[in-house]
């Protein structure tokens, strides 16, 4: 890849030199050169060349110096690295430049050999900075679309060994989701579609997070969500109670004036589930999830949950009861299940 150098200095002489010195490097594009004769000529031309990967400066010019440039050049970007090409090579000119940040320093007159390891040692420093920016940036991103049990899990030593790897667990699934929100998504435009269930979601992870759950994935209008550990299956509940208490006091003006009170209908069910990485390693494309007959009872109770509801079985009541309020709304004949299923509604 191609390194962009300023080079800064008011000898004229200095550009055709450098030209001459480095016209391998030059032809080969591996260095394009740029010039300025004073500092503030340089910040200029980084203004209109932002690529710019590192900076040579002379010490001594007129209307700014190399070491004015160099505090502008820190304020200006903390990945540009410069190094000062002076003949003013004394000790205090060396300190103060290095106090303000220079990656090295070189006395004149050149020694080109030396010039070239050096700006080889900095571009290769400023390499490395801008990958572990990119890496900061990428893990960021990334975090706001895999949960951090997930990132964790990954970055640990067995992660490609483990990859197609699965365990049974004991947990609780949720299934949550925005009832209505279909035939808005027909009516209103894209941006407020977009706009409301962001603003649902966010209410929903923030409750499911709050509870030590696990956001599983979006689906349409949808969240999955599991919980592990002490007491899951309380505090799926917990989350869940949360999440549509707080959805109840929303009420959303829309374009035909109707106004919409958004209702979030809630699927849960306890026990034990496969929980794994499913997909295609040949394919690079994987999804960490949990599986199992539990997880499906989940998805069709919250199917049959009428807005505003928080439905469970009747095992799961049993572990609850004494501490929430349930209703049994009635027996459910549910997919791929022979017999009726009890379902109770949690009230409070």
């Amino acid at each position: 890849m191609k390194a962009k150098i300023l080079v800064v200095d008011d000898e004229a002489d200095l550009q055709l030199l450098i030209k001459q010195k480095f016209r391998r490097q030059i032809r080969e594009q591996e260095y394009e050169f740029i010039f300025a004769e004073n500092g503030v000529v340089a910040l200029d031309m980084l203004s209109r060349n932002p690529d710019v990967d590192m900076v040579l400066s002379d010490i001594n010019m007129p209307e700014m110096d190399g070491l004015t440039l160099l505090i502008r050049l820190g304020e200006l970007s903390p990945i540009l690295k410069s190094v000062i090409v002076s003949a003013y090579g004394d000790m205090d000119n060396i300190r103060t430049a290095m106090n303000r940040g220079a990656f090295d320093f070189l006395t004149k007159p050149i020694d080109f050999k030396d010039l070239e390891v050096t700006m080889e040692k900095t571009l290769h420093y400023v390499a490395q900075l801008k990958e572990t920016l990119k890496a900061v940036r990428e893990n960021d991103i990334l975090r706001m679309y895999v949960d951090s049990s997930v990132l964790q899990f990954m970055t640990q030593d067995t992660f490609e060994k483990s990859l197609m790897t699965s365990e049974i667990i004991e947990g609780t699934v949720v299934f949550m989701d925005m009832c209505g929100f279909t035939s808005i998504s027909e009516k209103e435009p894209a941006d407020t579609v977009v706009r409301l269930i962001n603003k649902y979601f966010d209410v929903m992870v923030k409750e499911i997070i709050a509870q030590g759950g696990l956001v599983d994935k979006f689906m349409g209008d949808a969240v999955m969500a599991v919980f592990r550990g002490d007491y899951h299956l309380d505090r799926a509940v917990e989350s869940s109670l949360a999440v549509r208490n707080h959805i109840n006091s929303f009420k959303e003006q829309l374009s035909d004036l109707s106004g919409y009170y958004p209702k979030v209908s809630i699927g849960i069910n306890s026990g034990e589930m496969v929980s794994g990485n499913i997909g295609s390693a040949a394919l690079k494309r994987l999804d960490y999830t949990v599986i199992g007959d539990v997880v499906n009872v989940a998805q069709r109770l919250q199917s049959i949950a009428q807005p505003g509801q928080v439905v469970v079985t009747e095992l799961a009541y049993s572990g609850i009861k004494e501490a929430f309020k349930c209703n049994l709304i009635g027996e459910f004949s549910l997919k791929n299940k022979a017999e009726a299923v009890k379902v109770y509604e949690v009230v409070e």
